[in-house]
């Protein structure tokens, strides 16, 4: 601007009208839950197949997982006949397994409570099966040497299970939580009063499962996961050295594991200190 002359003033815009203040309302709402429906549906894909690699345990006589997936049609039958409701079917974020059933032992174990696996029984696919049929063939480590000895029928004229493979296999996972290896016992209910799990006590009711919460414990040292073992043979107390050299008591899981996933359910730590290894093999 040179000397002498006057400084152009320019008006202020006038400010939106109501009506336009709307409008660019809409278009940023639209903008954001466009951009959410984008990032949804991204995550939506993505996911499922984060949580479908999350290995699942499956019930009694599951065939192996590909296997299992092509041959179960999510019809809810083996739901429907668990005494325990042991059974769930998976949700949305499973990705391919979605409605395809499964055990969260931590939850609610499988306590063979039904005696005859009825879960078995109830599978009109073979999805869930006694005997693989012969083009299917065992993963080696799979299979199990014998028919387990269910305790609950130990004195019935046929007292095993007629399973041929393992569902998993436990592991002392956190053995440095493990009350036993760390010479304590257990005083109460496990898992808390809140606790909805069922197992079947023999010295209660042998027909019918009732809530943990219902029966508290008091012992010495804690032996939970191998006191409440619904299999014989498949999990002791054995004398070991603990980390820092001490002589302890600890469990010890055997052959006989079917990885029905009791003593997961059952252990009185925070996180369970044994797990069900889903698909586990036994490894010598």
């Amino acid at each position: 601007m040179s000397a002498g002359e006057e400084p152009v003033v320019r008006p202020k815009p006038s400010p939106p009208s109501r009506s336009k203040r709307r409008e660019l309302r809409r278009k940023f709402l639209r903008t954001v839950l466009l951009a959410g429906g984008v990032l949804g549906a991204g995550l939506s894909g993505v996911l499922p197949m984060v949580y479908a690699r999350t290995p699942r345990l499956r019930p009694p006589g599951a065939l192996d997982e590909k296997d299992f997936l092509a041959s179960c049609i999510k019809c809810g039958q083996c739901v429907q006949v668990c005494p325990v409701q042991a059974i769930k079917l998976a949700d949305l974020v499973d990705g391919l397994g979605v409605g395809v059933p499964y055990i969260d032992a931590r939850d609610q174990a499988c306590d063979f409570s039904c005696d005859a696996v009825q879960c078995v029984l109830a599978c009109p696919t073979g999805a869930l099966t006694y005997q693989k049929p012969p083009f299917l063939k065992s993963r080696a480590g799979a299979g199990l040497e014998k028919k387990p000895v269910l305790l609950a029928k130990e004195k019935d004229p046929e007292p095993t299970l007629n399973l041929t493979e393992r569902m998993g296999v436990a592991r002392l996972t956190r053995p440095e939580s493990c009350l036993a290896l760390r010479g304590q016992g257990f005083k109460g209910q496990v898992r808390g009063p809140q606790f909805e799990g069922k197992l079947r006590y023999l010295d209660k009711n042998r027909w019918k499962p009732i809530k943990v919460a219902e029966h508290p414990y008091d012992v010495a040292e804690c032996d939970l996961c191998v006191r409440e073992c619904p299999i014989k043979w498949a999990i002791s107390m054995e004398n070991v050295y603990a980390p820092d050299g001490r002589p302890r008591r600890a469990p010890v899981v055997h052959e006989g594991c079917v990885g029905c996933g009791v003593c997961e359910m059952i252990c009185p730590t925070d996180k369970p200190s044994i797990e069900v290894v889903s698909r586990e093999v036994w490894r010598t």
